[in-house]
């Protein structure tokens, strides 16, 4: 009897694996095996800058203050994830899921190790395997809006991270409506108080090769939020065709009417779509 692979959740920004318990949970219902995991420089492996917690508060050192997790980069967060692709898995292929800028990671390590990954699914993801870094898609006229920019304190080149403040109130309504604009206003709340301010810059600016013989040998899935105000839907099916010149078969799309975070506002059917993959 065929063991069914394990699920590996990847989360996006300033996220940690607490992200994914809802999902889990649901999993674990349908008979699927799941893990969700804390990639380098956020979750249980983040640091806040030291202003963070200094009273009375100074948002300008909070802003300038460098950041503790500026030497991670995409590579040194996939090496990781292959270790814990490798654990997870026994040394079994994974379905490997990845949230947001948790992508990034996700493309390096299937590219790294293709045989540790059955299934690379993008929920709303970065998927830079054009040679270009995410830094590039920032710029482009499908993001013309920047609506991450305005959740951002201090400068990214210079502190090494992209930094929220999320001790500021005022601030909670343009978090919500820009993660979890379809979240209930209790659980928005709770997810908000568990972010990591910092997420690394590192992951942002590097360039990725990806190769059609190794990552384009892998399954791809791409699950496409129609109510994302974080990453525009044009975006998301911009990365799909990018994905589709490298790999030796057809990207299968999902589409969920849901924001950027469906893993906390209809987390059943997402692990339905999960559990629904061809393994």
């Amino acid at each position: 009897m065929d063991l069914v692979p394990p699920v590996v959740l990847a989360h996006g920004f300033w996220h940690g694996s607490w992200c994914w318990s809802q999902v889990t949970e649901h999993l674990a219902g349908l008979g699927v095996p799941a893990v969700a995991v804390d990639l380098d420089g956020q979750g249980l492996k983040g640091s806040s800058p030291l202003a963070r917690w200094r009273r009375p508060f100074d948002a300008a050192a909070y802003a300038a203050e460098p950041s503790r997790v500026a030497a991670v980069t995409a590579s040194s967060a996939a090496a990781t994830l292959v270790d814990q692709l490798r654990r997870i898995g026994n040394g079994r292929p994974c379905v490997l899921v990845s949230h947001s800028m948790g992508g990034v990671v996700a493309t390096a390590a299937a590219e790294l190790a293709p045989e540790l990954v059955s299934d690379l699914v993008y929920v709303s993801a970065f998927a830079p395997v054009g040679g270009r870094p995410v830094n590039h898609y920032f710029s482009l006229a499908a993001n013309a809006k920047r609506p991450v920019a305005d959740l951002l304190t201090g400068d990214p080149t210079e502190i090494g991270a992209l930094r929220i403040d999320t001790g500021d109130p005022e601030r909670h309504p343009v978090i919500q409506d820009t993660l979890f604009n379809d979240v209930d206003d209790a659980t928005a709340a709770a997810a908000i108080s568990m972010l990591t301010p910092d997420a690394p810059a590192g992951i942002t600016a590097e360039t990725l090769t990806v190769t059609a013989a190794r990552y384009g040998m892998v399954r791809h899935t791409y699950v496409v939020c129609l109510r994302d105000n974080a990453f525009p839907v044009d975006l998301q099916r911009a990365f799909v065709e990018e994905i589709d010149a490298i790999s030796a078969r057809p990207t299968a799309v999902v589409e969920l009417d849901s924001s950027h975070s469906p893993f906390l506002s209809m987390p059943d059917e997402l692990a339905r779509v999960l559990a629904r993959l061809d393994r």
